[in-house]
């Protein structure tokens, strides 16, 4: 919804402008106004309605944070492996 919001926004700019239309969305205060709009809606529709959704959110966001801290390393695993079946190794 946010991102129709912005297009419809920008739909209507010339190129020349988009930059003069962006700069004030980059400042602190827009930032900082943004995130806290952002946690109040999420907690007037999840945490005051008493829902489970944000556990749900937790539970996967963790996964998600575990799985890409873990990647570089399965990869480097996976490119050892490749290396040593291209050589003739055992590749563990």
């Amino acid at each position: 919804m946010a991102m129709r919001n912005f297009y419809n926004e920008i739909k209507g700019l010339k190129v020349k402008e988009l930059p003069a239309h962006l700069k004030p969305m980059f400042t602190i205060d827009y930032v900082k106004e943004s995130i806290n709009k952002g946690l109040y809606r999420y907690t007037a529709k999840y945490i005051q309605t008493s829902s489970i959704v944000p556990l749900y959110h937790v539970c996967f966001g963790g996964m998600i944070f575990s799985y890409l801290v873990a990647l570089p390393e399965e990869r480097r695993h996976l490119e050892h492996q490749q290396h040593a079946k291209e050589h003739g190794g055992s590749g563990h």
